[in-house]
């Protein structure tokens, strides 16, 4: 009953950890198969899609594949049927001689979801290797003293098959003196021993030949064979002593190649070549051999080649000491390496992005790394980074499996490509760092709008440009890439004076240049306002707009235009263009009249300046420069003409400049009377055929409607003085008579032209109006005659302020 339960318990632990193991392959996502080496290409390992789960149109597409760290592809995946196969030819013996269990290790990477899943694969060992020796032939020397059963050590036979397949017995022929003893060592291995069965007899056989045969336990099963010559020594008494039963050692890995590791020592009671002992490795597998020797006479083991803690960290010798009598005595030597940080960490790259939209969420993941060191300890232990300055992060997958992740939204604007270095550095002392660059380039969005090169644009065009010329260009970059940069230009809506926009200016859509579809006329437009919008090529377009003024600048191309005096002809015969009177007592400075002229320019272009360009008399009258007074510049002489002429020009500033002419009809005279005779006589000049009763009947019917007009406005005029005269308490001696007014009071006969034009009566002055006619304008009937100004101050215009300045035509407001 007792064992019964103990094999229960035994069966309960076992399903148990069978449990345990299913569950954390199952949690860290291991598969695990098992394969025979030495299957050809192809051979079926396990059925992985099935395992995980994977769809075979995933596999179809390539976003699965079997990666290894050492980058050694011994399996591959079947994309058709999702089956993990051999990719090669397995040599157990080859891949894990110095493991007796032989796994390898892979991972299968699921690239569209940067999924890792990790399988191990057993290889089984074949029994395809036999057993042999280290030497085909074999001497051993043995005294003719020595004892029936002493004992002398074999050579050990190898397999490198594991399990079954490796060395599992040993049989001796040849010879009744000699048999066979196998012993077991500490880790299970069988040492043959040579046992002396009968006492031997130098002088019956000085040489005994015998056959060593090593069998394995596969099936059928493989065999090797030494040959052992046995030799027949005199005797011996004494065999040699190692100084210590065992020998250890501690050496680091990189201990340079020829360095003693230990040095062994047995000595011999004996004298002469019985006492002289020679060392030799005799537990010794073909590794060993390769790294270690022993010195024959000294006995120091010495590296032959460098160590590797990562291939091997002990290794047992055993040593004999042989004397020449060929007694003997062995020692075992263990060697233990320790592990030096001589193993950079590998990051090896799984699956990687090399582009991503700059609009991708934070802890969007562009690459899958591993890293792994072959070291041990904290020389293994790893630590990644990456620089802080980067919008990256590293997230442990599992294992040694990392993800590099996005610690925010990119902006490609700002940096349009990334050189992510991730560095791996070791715990060793001194630490031993390798690192892996990843490329990334940000793809753009479409997040900048269009921005102009100024906040505002104005030009200034002439007038009369000419239609279709370039008035200027505006410019807008985008910070996007590609389509998203390119901008296109157009106008907005607007109006000019009741037109559309579009009809005045049009924009380029590619180069922003501005142009004028039309002649500008400043006297109608001086100043055009409007908005152009840059708009790039992306989905939904980004726009901006700016402000652009386009002033119009004046050319001079407009000619002064005269508004007085009238150009209508005042009679048609003499081509008169207005008539003045001016008494022949008018002192120097008196005024005559007054030139009135605007320009419809501006600036210097309507700057005006009148010229006396011809008269009757030309040192009777000049103009002012500018107020285009005309004034008398002497007094008048009984010698002048009653009748003058005189024609003034006026010129603007402009470049060139332009002109006009204007004529006036000055008559010397000191009463109506005389001025209509003046005019009647040159009336009957210019038409002569006329009835000589027909003209003086409308002259004297003329006269008196002019007398009678002037008497009424001479009455007003008086009691208009007398009253201001009253007022200011000035007395004046005679003014009561009309008489006593002098006729320089009345600046000739300019308060009746003033009175005359302000109501626009037309005298005709002969029986035919449209051959003889006088046009008086002035100032209203309630205006007051001006006193007679000083020599050195012009005479003012009738209604105007005399303490007022004068005022030229071009200060005078458009009406």
């Amino acid at each position: 009953m007792w064992a019964a339960g103990r094999r229960w318990g035994r069966r309960e632990r076992a399903l148990l950890w069978g449990v345990l193991v299913a569950a954390w392959e199952a949690a860290w996502g291991h598969l695990s198969y098992s394969v025979s080496e030495e299957m050809p290409k192809g051979s079926f390992v396990g059925d992985v899609a099935k395992d995980l789960g994977l769809q075979l149109l995933t596999l179809g597409e390539g976003g699965v594949r079997v990666v290894s760290d050492d980058g050694t592809q011994y399996f591959s995946l079947h994309e058709r049927t999702g089956h993990l196969v051999t990719a090669e030819r397995i040599d157990r013996e080859q891949l894990c001689r110095l493991v007796e269990k032989c796994v390898l290790r892979c991972e299968l990477l699921v690239e569209g979801e940067m999924q890792v899943h990790g399988i191990q694969v057993k290889i089984t060992d074949i029994n395809d290797n036999s057993p042999s020796f280290k030497e085909a032939d074999l001497e051993e020397r043995i005294s003719e003293t020595t004892a029936p059963g002493s004992r002398f050590p074999l050579p050990e036979a190898h397999d490198p098959d594991s399990g079954p397949n490796s060395v599992q017995s040993y049989e001796l022929s040849g010879d009744e003196h000699f048999s066979l003893a196998v012993q077991s060592g500490p880790g299970g291995d069988q040492r043959p021993e040579l046992v002396l069965a009968k006492a031997l007899d130098r002088e019956e056989a000085a040489f005994h030949e015998l056959v060593l045969r090593a069998s394995d336990g596969g099936e059928p099963a493989r065999t090797g064979t030494a040959r052992i010559r046995v030799a027949v020594l005199d005797a011996n008494d004494n065999a040699p002593v190692f100084s210590q039963a065992e020998y250890t050692v501690r050496v680091p890995e990189d201990v340079p190649v020829g360095s003693t590791l230990v040095m062994v020592t047995a000595t011999d009671a004996d004298e002469g070549p019985n006492g002289h002992v020679k060392y030799s490795l005799k537990k010794a597998t073909d590794m060993t051999t390769e790294i270690f020797q022993v010195d024959g006479e000294t006995g120091a083991i010495s590296l032959v080649r460098s160590l590797d803690f990562e291939e091997g960290d002990s290794y047992e010798l055993e040593v004999q000491a042989r004397d020449g009598g060929g007694l003997f005595d062995a020692a075992k030597v263990t060697i233990t390496v320790t592990d030096v940080n001589d193993n950079v960490p590998k990051i090896s790259i799984r699956s990687a992005l090399n582009e991503i939209s700059e609009d991708a969420p934070s802890g969007t993941v562009v690459a899958l790394l591993h890293v792994q060191d072959r070291d041990s300890g904290p020389n293994g232990e790893v630590r990644c980074s990456i620089a802080k300055s980067l919008p990256f992060r590293l997230e442990k997958s599992f294992d040694n499996y990392y993800r590099v992740v996005t610690t925010r939204e990119l902006d490609r604007e700002h940096v349009s490509e990334y050189n992510v270095t991730v560095r791996a550095e070791d715990g060793g002392s001194p630490a031993l760092w390798s690192s892996a660059v990843l490329g990334l380039r940000v793809l753009d969005v479409n997040d900048n709008a269009p921005v102009f090169a100024e906040t505002r644009y104005s030009a200034r065009v002439p007038e009369n440009n000419a239609a279709g010329a370039l008035v200027l260009r505006v410019r807008a970059w985008d910070a996007d890439w590609g389509q998203n940069a390119r901008v296109r230009y157009r106008l907005g809506e607007g109006r000019v004076r009741g037109a559309p926009l579009s009809s005045y200016v049009s924009v380029e859509a590619e180069t922003g240049a501005l142009y004028a579809l039309r002649s500008f006329d400043y006297e109608e437009v001086r100043e055009v306002g409007l908005w152009v919008r840059a708009e790039d090529g992306g989905a939904p377009a980004l726009s901006s707009n700016v402000s652009v003024r386009l002033v119009i600048v004046d050319e001079n191309d407009n000619a002064p235009q005269v508004l007085y005096p009238p150009a209508a002809p005042l009679a048609a015969g003499a081509g008169l263009a207005g008539v003045e009177l001016a008494p022949r007592s008018a002192e120097p400075g008196a005024l005559v009249a007054k030139v009135v002229a605007v320009d419809a320019d501006a600036g210097q272009n309507a700057w005006l300046s009148y010229e006396l360009a011809k008269a009757t008399e030309p040192g009777l009258f000049r103009v002012g420069l500018h107020s285009g007074e005309v004034r008398t510049a002497r007094f008048p002489l009984a010698r002048d003409a009653a009748r003058q002429s005189l024609v003034v020009v006026v010129k603007d500033h402009g470049r060139p400049a332009l002109s006009a002419t204007a004529t006036l009809t000055v008559v010397l005279a000191e009463s109506v009377a005389e001025l209509l005779a003046e005019l009647g006589s040159a009336a009957s000049a210019a038409a002569p055929g006329e009835p000589a009763g027909s003209l003086t009947r409308w002259l004297v019917l003329a006269v008196a409607a002019v007398s009678c007009l002037f008497l009424a406005l001479l009455l007003l005029l008086l009691a208009l003085r007398l009253r201001r005269w009253r007022r200011s308490q000035l007395l004046a001696a005679g003014s009561g008579a009309l008489r006593g007014v002098p006729a320089s009071h009345f600046v000739g006969i300019d308060g009746v032209r003033a009175f005359l034009h302000s109501y626009s009566h037309e005298v005709s002055l002969t029986a035919d109006s449209r051959k003889s006619q006088l046009r008086f304008s002035g100032a209203s009937c309630c205006d007051t005659l001006p006193a007679r100004p000083p020599p050195d101050e012009p005479a003012p215009l009738l209604g105007e302020d005399p303490a007022a300045p004068p005022v030229s035509s071009n200060d005078r407001p458009l009406q």
